[in-house]
Parts: structure tokens; C-alpha cells; sequence
């Protein structure tokens, strides 16, 4: 294993450190123990929202804390789930009095800590919502979860909600608009090679150097088939036939498509994935009428890549396009 790491034990602690070293005038830092928050939480008025989830995806979730997306993210160990604690100490330090909404990916543990931590803030008279994101249609269950997995459309439920909670939506619309988001976004995924999770030192599955794992999820868990290696249009379409087919896409509908990398693929394969997905959807009469292209939800260094559509309407497009000032998603501003 060779990383820029020194003890394995305290990589999600030194990471967490450097991120508030380097974005001081987005966001402040805890320690004991680890959450991000925005500098200017909590804003009052305004609905707080927080995600998280293990570390190893980013810049998913803390990339994403700033105006016009999240108030705090709380990252785990590597693939792990945070806890309760740092989850309801976030969810106090974003709570401006309109309550706060909670952001989850579909993994057991995630699930089960923010609900603790939701129970324990209200206990503590604060009112927490929940929304639990389910995009990938790769599978219906995985070794971490029950039902669909959270992948990376979880990063358009943060932008579309965050632009919600910005703009003055009470707890109510804003989690109207996150459920809207979730209902409307699919994601399929690909591995090309596994990576390696600091403190286990080893690959965390294997593939042949000719394999290639289709539907693979964020944490390395199987996907629909492993199949030999194909020339990139025929893995695209691949992955984008079960996304059209699943809400479905149909001609006439206004889209964002994302293109996202898995932590070790380079800018120049992920524009030769978007090609030949926009031209799919160009042939289905499906319109591109907004993009993102680049690693937002990752897998440390694994080789592969995601395809994620949203269904769009004039709202959501307007949410989407609304100022966002992040250390990894900013514009308008």
C-alpha cells in the first residue's frame, strides 16, 4: 500500500484538520468530536442541514458545507458510518430555530445513527426531518443496505435542498424539494480496479486486469456482473439503459446528466463517458439542459466511473442554477 498517510488510525482526524486549515473562510472545524460546519452557522431563520457519512468519498460530504448547499457534514472512518454523537452535536451547531434536515444515504448504519441522533435532538427540543437517498439502481439490496443504495445523485439532493434551505423554504418545502430530488435521480456505476481502505492495507475486492464489476457501489460492494473489459461506449450504455428504464426517461424530458469519476480516473475518460451518454439521450429525444463532470463521490483511488440523470422542471432547474460557495461545487457567487 503506498499513500500520503502517516498512522492509519488517525487519517479521517488529520484529513478533517487540513480541510479547515485550507478553507478557513468557509468553514470551522471540530475535533472532539469530528464534524464541519459552516463559519457562519447556525444562521438564523434558516434551515440547517446536515450529511455525512464514512470518509473516503470525497469531496462527498465535506467539500459540499457552505452557502447554497450544506450547514454541516460528518464524516466516519474510512467506509464507516459516524456515530450519534458527532451527528447530533452537527445537527445543534446548524440550528437556527427553523429546524434542521438531515440528509442520508442509504446504508444500515448511516440510517440507524441519524435516527438516533435526530431522537436525541429532539429530546433536546429540536426539530429534525429526514430523507433517505436511494439512486443507484444497480441493486435492490447490497451488503450494506436494505433497498437501493445512496450513491452520487446524493450531491444533487445537497445542491437542490441547500438552495431550498438559502432561499428562506420552511422544513416542510425544503424536505418536499430533497423528496422531489430523490424520486427524480438515478445512478449506475462502474469499477475498473478496487481500492485499497487505509487501515486494512489491501485491495478490498479483486479483479483481473481484463474484469471490470458493472453496478459496482461507493464502497466496493458487487454490482450486477463482472464482465470482461469493453471499449467505453458499450460500458456507458451498459450503465445508462437500466437508469432511462427505471423512473422512466422518456423523449421530451429536460435532464441533468452527471458524469462522476470514482476517485482515480482522469478528466479525459469521464468527457469520452459523457459523449457517448448525451449522444443516448440526444437519440431518445431526452435534453440535456444541465451538466456536472468530475469526482465529487468517490472511492478513494478506485478506477471507474458513475452516470447519474435527474428529471428536471422549472423549479428544480432554478434551484440547481442558484449561488453555491463551496470548497468543491461554487458559482453564482
Amino acid at each position: 500500500m503506498k499513500k500520503l498517510i502517516n498512522d492509519p488510525k488517525n487519517v479521517v482526524h488529520e484529513a478533517v484538520a487540513g480541510f479547515g486549515a485550507a478553507h478557513p473562510d468557509l468553514v470551522r472545524v471540530s475535533h472532539d468530536p469530528n464534524f464541519i460546519v459552516r463559519k457562519d452557522a447556525p444562521v438564523a431563520g434558516k434551515v440547517g442541514i446536515v450529511s455525512g457519512g464514512g470518509s473516503g468519498h470525497e469531496p462527498l460530504h465535506g467539500g459540499f458545507v457552505g452557502p447554497g448547499m450544506l450547514s454541516a457534514a460528518v464524516p466516519g472512518a474510512v467506509f464507516t458510518s459516524p456515530t450519534p454523537d458527532p451527528i447530533l452535536d452537527a445537527t445543534k451547531a446548524v440550528d437556527g430555530g427553523a429546524g434542521v434536515l438531515h440528509i442520508v444515504k442509504n446504508y444500515t448504519g448511516d440510517v440507524l445513527n441519524f435516527e438516533t441522533a435526530a431522537d436525541l435532538a429532539a429530546a433536546e427540543g429540536i426539530e429534525v426531518r429526514s430523507v433517505i437517498v436511494n439512486d443507484d439502481v444497480a441493486v435492490k439490496d447490497s451488503l450494506y443496505t436494505a433497498g437501493r443504495r445512496g450513491v452520487a445523485g446524493t450531491v444533487l439532493v445537497e445542491k437542490i435542498a441547500g438552495a431550498a434551505a438559502e432561499r428562506g423554504d420552511n422544513l416542510d418545502t425544503v424536505v418536499a424539494v430533497a423528496e422531489k430530488v430523490i424520486s427524480q435521480v438515478r445512478t449506475m456505476g462502474v469499477a475498473l480496479t478496487p481500492c485499497v481502505v487505509p487501515h486494512a492495507g489491501e485491495p478490498s475486492f479483486t479483479l483481473a486486469d481484463d474484469e471490470i464489476e458493472i453496478g459496482i457501489g461507493i464502497h466496493g460492494e458487487p454490482g450486477r456482473e463482472r464482465i470482461k473489459l469493453e471499449p467505453a461506449d458499450a460500458i456507458v450504455d451498459r450503465l445508462l439503459g437500466p437508469i432511462l428504464d427505471d423512473i422512466p426517461f422518456v423523449s421530451g424530458d429536460h435532464v441533468l446528466l452527471m458524469v462522476n469519476g470514482m476517485g482515480g480516473t482522469p478528466q479525459v475518460e469521464l468527457y469520452i463517458v459523457f459523449r457517448r451518454a448525451a449522444e443516448v439521450l440526444a437519440e431518445k429525444g431526452i435534453m440535456i439542459t444541465r451538466t456536472l463532470v468530475g469526482n465529487y463521490t468517490t472511492s478513494l483511488e478506485m478506477q471507474g466511473t458513475s452516470i447519474t440523470v435527474l428529471k428536471l422542471d422549472d423549479d428544480l432547474t432554478a434551484l440547481w442554477d442558484a449561488p453555491v460557495h463551496t470548497a468543491a461545487l461554487r458559482w453564482g457567487r
